[in-house]
Order: structure tokens, then sequence, then C-alpha cells
């Protein structure tokens, strides 16, 4: 995207990767809640989410060493217009999906199509902005955008290409639990069975093994993925090393409860995985589509009564600390205090429909860590009288007398059974307010459904932000994504200042630039009060068998993430 790729045209294999690392063995991951369907790319039924990522590739690939570079993967070479107006791909001749069929242009030009049209919701967004897609060659294909947005290039490098012949006189967007499809990645569909898991197989006839991005990676022979209803019965079959890893993200819990008889005899080994990715956004986002979610000071009234400090000591032991922004802990992050310079030119246009501290500088309400919480708490009633309620025979009505009723929306996993904790403290507090919170828990498919049509007041959930920032976040925060079922854009969020940041970042031609674009949008992210944030996850904590290696003196810096675990580790036995 700005400046040169950082490996040489002769690299030998990603800079994290061991490419003296053995093939063989087996992992045994496990998923908490079902699955009732095997293609990830549509909108329809829940799909294990990593066969995007081991049963399929695209025309580039990613180093998670490194932001905002693609290298060849199904394609050889990579042709841009000198404004990245159009992008051409060259095939590699020797690419071939799973069943040994070549992967061709005809492939690619109906990939992208049929995903644009009846794929995923996230996949649409790029294929509104391409104005034509044609065969140029053999082996080539061009695509050519309607809009100014120099990602565009990269972003078609990483759609997923799909055999068009498989689906001939099929329904891709209403495919069955036995139409899996074909991919041209290290690993295929070997057995499944519904609900309860999924095999897959290293295909032994792999097209791509000799290439660079491909040494020292998809290491196992076999990677099955268990299903299991609840995080409890997950750990448990960990500690009986059925499963063989999981991943901790409460630090409290790594600390005191991983000290079981495994990990004394060595069999268990407890690995920190450092990273330096932006903390993203964690937290309890809400439903500005519902009154009174819509009013910017009900929100900020319900974050000064999340008592943060005293939750995090509680649950955590204080060892995480709190996610103050979109980007925090990178170097995309706002700076503190009031707006300045590039930044603060680039949101002057729209000062007069920005919340207040977007320009002045914002931070969250930070309590005395007492179970109190008294003055957030009187902060938090003054917001709220400001906008029309008042506390009635013990209820916060409204000017109509219609009391404060929320519900958030739960599913169990390994993180909401943390947020399940959370909301009961959360809940008691409110009700000192004068507000009725109630949970309700559901199983995966119907919170998946609600979350799609966005039924709910709060939902908990999780953006994870890159170092690479781009066209995604017009999805996650974008007005169109608003009003779009099954989109990120859980908050229902509709700001013409976010838009143009985006925008600005998407047609920024020097890395300033586009961190001006990014530090600006993070300001009126955070201001907008839309999500009440809990702690980050500044390292990632994974408890594995021992057999299980990892090259430990050259860590990405996206750190732990899906080009990470099982992609670069091996099984040695001792």
């Amino acid at each position: 995207m700005y400046g040169q790729p950082a490996l040489p045209p002769d690299f030998v294999s990603l800079p994290y990767a061991n490419p003296e690392a053995p093939k063989g063995g087996k992992v045994v991951t496990g998923n908490v809640g079902s699955f009732d369907s095997l293609n990830p790319f549509i909108l329809k039924g829940s799909a294990p989410w990593q066969l995007r990522y081991l049963t399929h590739e695209s025309l580039m690939g990613r180093s998670w060493d490194e932001p905002f570079t693609l290298y060849g993967l199904l394609a050889e070479s990579i042709e841009t217009g000198p404004n990245r107006e159009w992008v051409e791909f060259t095939l590699r001749e020797e690419a071939r999906f799973s069943d040994g069929a070549p992967v061709t242009v005809e492939d690619a030009i109906w990939s992208y199509e049929v995903l644009g049209t009846q794929g995923h919701p996230r996949y649409r967004a790029f294929w509104d902005k391409v104005e034509t897609i044609e065969q140029t060659g053999a082996r080539s294909l061009r695509l050519t955008f309607n809009e100014d947005d120099r990602e565009l290039a990269l972003i078609a490098g990483l759609r997923p290409i799909l055999q068009k012949s498989q689906w001939q006189g099929k329904d891709f967007s209403e495919g069955t639990i036995n139409d899996i499809p074909l991919g041209s990645a290290p690993y295929v569909v070997e057995d499944f069975e519904v609900g309860r898991h999924v095999v897959l197989k290293r295909n032994p006839d792999y097209w791509g093994r000799d290439l660079p991005l491909r040494q020292g990676v998809h290491n196992f022979d076999e990677i099955r993925i268990e299903f299991y209803g609840d995080n409890t019965v997950l750990k448990e079959a960990f500690k009986a090393k059925a499963v063989s890893y999981i991943r901790e993200f409460n630090a409290e819990r790594w600390q005191n409860q991983y000290d079981f008889p495994a990990v004394q005899s060595g069999e268990i080994v407890l690995s920190e995985i450092p990273h330096r990715k932006p903390s993203g956004m964690t937290g309890f986002v809400m439903n500005t589509r519902n009154a009174p979610l819509d009013d910017w000071r009900v929100r900020s009234a319900l974050i000064h009564a999340f008592n943060f400090e005293y939750i995090n000591d509680t649950l955590t032991g204080g060892r995480q600390p709190r996610i103050t922004s979109y980007f925090s802990g990178s170097d995309l992050a706002m700076q503190p205090g009031p707006a300045k310079g590039p930044v603060r030119d680039l949101l002057a246009p729209f000062s007069d429909s920005l919340l207040p501290g977007t320009l002045e500088g914002y931070e969250l309400p930070k309590g005395d860590g007492s179970k109190r919480n008294r003055r957030n708490l009187r902060r938090a009633m003054d917001l709220l009288n400001e906008a029309g309620w008042t506390v009635q025979d013990g209820l916060l009505r409204n000017a109509a007398g219609e009391a404060m009723e929320l519900t958030v929306l739960l599913q169990q996993d390994a993180l909401i059974q943390q947020a399940t904790a959370i909301m009961d403290i959360y809940a008691r507090a409110l009700e000192r307010l004068g507000i009725t919170l109630t949970v309700q828990s559901t199983d995966k498919a119907q919170y998946n459904e609600r979350q799609r049509v966005y039924d709910f007041d709060l939902t908990f959930a999780r953006w994870s932000l890159s170092l690479s920032p781009g066209n995604e976040q017009l999805y996650y925060w974008g007005s169109k994504a608003a009003d779009q079922p099954g989109s990120r854009n859980l908050m229902g969020m509709k700001s013409p200042a976010a838009e143009a940041m985006v925008r600005t970042m998407l047609t920024a031609t020097t890395f300033e630039e586009f961190t001006a674009a990014v530090r600006a949008l993070d300001r009126v992210l955070i201001s907008g009060r839309y999500v009440i944030p809990i702690h980050s996850y500044a390292v990632g904590r994974i408890a594995h068998l021992r057999e299980l290696r990892y090259p430990q003196d050259r860590l990405p810096i996206y750190g732990d993430g899906i080009g990470f675990l099982p992609t670069v580790w091996w099984h040695e036995a001792d």
C-alpha cells in the first residue's frame, strides 16, 4: 500500500515460519457451539470459521509480520494502473483445486461475481465498487474500479476463489450441508458429523507446497475441530488431553487455574504470545436503532454506570488493562487531549455534528475502584435527567411514564461466559439508577439470527482491528451497513464524519496522511459512546500439549491469530 514490501523477490519463507518444521501429526481444536453448514461464504447457516482460512485460497496471500502488503499465491504476477484504478492478475499455471482441476480465469471471474451478488454481505461492498471484470489473456483477468480507492487492488487479491463447475445448476446461497465448496488450499474436509466435529486432512497433492508462502506452514496431517456445548466442558476436555490446545482470555484464570497435574508434569505447556496490533474494540455494544439508546446522553450515562475498575479487579484480578479507544495500543490510536494538526483539519468540517469530546478530547470515565462507584453514578443520573429521564416510584421513567428496561443478548462461549458475570454485576449498578437490565442467553443459532436482524438493546461484541484498516471499516461503521442485515455495524451508527475519515484512509498516498485519518476516525468512534469497552487482550495466552511446537524466536507482529495457530505450528514428539 505504501513503500516497498519487506520481503525480497527471492524470499524463502515467511519470517515467522520455520521452513525446517516437520510435517505430520494431528491437532485437535475445540469450538463452542455447533454448526449446520460447511460453506463459510454465505449468510445462511453457521459454518466453522476455520474453513475460510484452511480450505480456500485467494489470488494473493498475507504476511502476518507486515501490514498492508500482499504476495502472490494463486496469482504469479500483479499489475496495477498508475492510480490503482485497475488491477490485473495472472494466475499460476500449476494452480489446482483439491480435485485436481486447474484454477482458471473463468473460476476467478465467477467467484468475484457470485460472492458479490449471492455471498455473505461482507463480500458485497467490494463488488459494488467494480466497474468491469474481464479476461485479458489465457491466464489473466483485470478488474476496473468505479471509485478512487487505493486499497481495492489489495482487497481484490484477498477474495476467495471457488470452482465454478461445482455449482452448475445449484443455488450458491442455498447450499446444503453436503454442498462443501471446493478450494485450492492445503486442507480438505475429510469427514464431519453435524454439530459434533469436522475433520480436515492435509491434501498430499496440494499444488502450492513449493511456494515460499507455504514453507514451514500447514504442517499437521490432520486438523480435527470438535464442538462443545459450553466453555466449561471444552476446558475439561482439554485437561483430559482430548483437545490439543485452548486460548485463555482471562488473566486471573491464567494465573490461578492452570496448575493442574498435566501442567505440573510438563505434559501441557503455557505459552504467552505478545503482539503489536491495535486493541480493537471488545465490550457491550448499544443498539442506537432502539430508543432510548439513540440519545448519546443515555449511552454516556450507561458507560458512566459501568464500574470497570471494580469489575476488572473482581473478575481478572486487575491484570488486564482497559481498552481506551478502538486503535489503542498502536501508533494508529488517537492521541490524548484536543485534536491537533492534520487530525483537527480532517474533523473541522464536521464540527457541528460531532459529539462532545471528539475535538476537545475524550476519555472513558474512571471509577475509584470501590463497589459503589458513587461519583460516576451521580454523573450518570445527571446525564439521564438532561435526556428527560427521572426516577419515579423507584424506576427511571421518561415524560410519558415509560420505565427504562433494557435487554442484553448473550451467547455461551469462552468470552461470553465472562460477559455474563460482568452483566450480573452491571445489572445491580443499573438498579440503583432505576434501570432494569435483563440478560437473555440463547444458543448459537438464535444468537446469530437475532444479532443479524439487530434484535437486542445491548450485546457482547468484538471488532478485531488490524494495522492496515481499510474498506472493512465501512462495513463496520458505514451508514449503508447500518441498514443491512448481518453487517458488523451492530450499533447502527450513521456518521458522515466517520465515513469521510474512512474514505480519506482509502485515498491517502502517504503513510502520514493515512495515520492522521485513522486517528481522526478513532476519535469519532470512541466519542460516539457506542460501546461500553472492557479489557484489552495485549498478550495471547495459549495452553497446549507439549508436542505442539512453534517458532518462539520469530513471532509475528500480529501475534496469535488466524495466521499463527495452527498455521505455523508443528507436531514434534519428545
